[in-house]
């Protein structure tokens, strides 16, 4: 078994014997959820994936209007179901934000992001009944399309629009996720849920739907890393939805769901000049979106690899950058592949660099990229590189943070180190932006 995913053989046993008092009792874990699923597919053998996501559509109470407009109602005559197990989907699966920042409908997955469900079943069950069909109905409006007209047709500025992550309670224990800024109507975690429902929506095959969620939530790297590593995973989540997005497509898909909306609602239509404006509004919104959770980078707060506060008062630098410094880590050794070790390399890291060295904090920061290893000899994963040398870097000049020249450099050509690592060193000097130190 897949030791990402040791806990499926402990909570099924839990999710049947536990009783849940309070919301905060209720494991958030994308492990603990899959498990859930299978007790409700053993539960009905034989039952396909559609009438799994029926039945946890009907328990989680998704029957708004708009949800049944694609998916038609869920005929529940005959349903039965264990109370402790629709206590838990009821608790699980529904969606919202409360007054004081906690987003509930989210669990935390194997690679370290939290994930909605919501949009996550929808778009499942979407791409399934599309494929009865072979017409491709709601997938994008019932994972992200309504809630990005939503969020986008607000006057305030588009980083208020979208995002932010949070922070767990636990990892190990997850039940409380707390946003880290002010609460927007499109979050980190439903954007991944959409992203994530659309991308399994359209690969939707005839197998459990259990099986289909460990596929793609659990599987184990290998020495090789991203590099080996199957095409439909988590991991793969920004590259797989930037192959299936053509943003025009999905500005129609926002506004289609504005104006079903409206009509369900019983409003009367937009005026020409409201829809124009909204349009505007929705092309420019579209923009960030596609740079937060497309072209850039998921990013890890530090709360998720349980960093310890910075020691004194930081200075702020003055951006954009001129400069980005490569450098690797050389301890820890090994490059980590599963969310557990990379967080406690990061802290590995940190302790040592405030503790034994006496620094404000651990000294990587977005002026100076490390990669974890040791590359004296060999490379990092051709993964690794390209997401620093191609998405961080464009990243980071498309949110101003680094000049569009900007000069690349390892961390030798400034002091006198050996970091990054020859054999590392020498690859930098192909990519692009690589400079020479100036000298006087």
């Amino acid at each position: 078994m897949d030791p990402t995913c040791w806990r499926l053989t402990l909570t099924l046993v839990v999710v049947m014997s536990s009783t849940y008092d309070t919301e905060a009792s209720v494991s958030r874990h994308m492990d603990d959820f899959i498990a859930a699923v299978k007790q409700l597919e053993d539960g009905v053998p034989g039952a396909d994936p559609v009438a799994v996501l029926q039945r946890l559509r009907w328990a989680a109470g998704l029957r708004d209007p708009f949800i049944q407009h694609f998916l038609g109602d869920v005929d529940s005559s005959g349903f039965e179901m264990d109370a402790r197990l629709l206590d838990y989907i009821r608790k699980t699966v529904p969606y919202r934000v409360t007054d004081d920042a906690r987003e509930e409908g989210v669990v935390l997955t194997s690679d370290g992001t939290s994930v909605a469900l919501r949009p996550l079943l929808l778009g499942i069950e979407a791409g399934f009944l599309s494929k009865r069909s072979e017409r491709v109905r709601g997938l994008y409006q019932l994972t992200l399309a309504r809630d990005l007209g939503r969020s986008l047709r607000h006057s305030s500025p588009l980083s208020q629009r979208l995002g932010p992550d949070g922070c767990w309670d636990s990892l190990t224990s997850p039940h409380v996720f707390t946003l880290s800024d002010t609460p927007t109507l499109l979050t980190t975690a439903h954007v991944n849920g959409g992203m994530d429902g659309v991308i399994l929506g359209m690969e939707a095959r005839t197998v459990r739907l259990s099986s289909l969620l460990t596929e793609y939530y659990c599987h184990q790297l290998d020495r090789e890393g991203l590099d080996a590593a199957p095409r439909l995973i988590s991991r793969r989540r920004r590259g797989n939805f930037r192959e299936l997005l053509v943003p025009p497509t999905l500005v129609r898909h926002v506004m289609k769901s504005v104006e079903l909306q409206r009509r369900l609602e019983r409003k009367s239509k937009m005026e020409l000049k409201e829809r124009k404006q909204l349009t505007a509004a929705v092309k420019e919104g579209m923009k960030e979106f596609v740079h937060m959770f497309v072209d850039c980078p998921p990013i890890i707060p530090r709360c998720m690899w349980g960093a310890e506060p910075y020691r004194g008062t930081p200075t702020n630098l003055s951006l954009p950058l001129s400069f980005m410094y490569i450098h690797h880590t050389h301890s820890p050794g090994l490059p980590c592949l599963t969310f557990q070790q990379c967080s406690a390399d990061m802290r590995s890291m940190q302790r040592f660099h405030q503790v034994d060295r006496g620094w404000d904090d651990i000294g990587y920061s977005f002026v100076g990229v490390s990669f974890i290893g040791d590359y004296a000899s060999s490379l990092p994963s051709q993964h690794s590189m390209g997401l620093v040398r191609d998405q961080l870097a464009s990243c980071a000049v498309g949110g101003g943070r680094l000049k569009a020249n900007f000069t690349l450099q390892g961390h030798r050509q400034v002091v006198n180190t050996s970091c990054p690592g020859d054999a590392f060193y020498k690859e930098i000097t192909s990519w692009e932006h690589f400079g020479e130190v100036k000298k006087n």
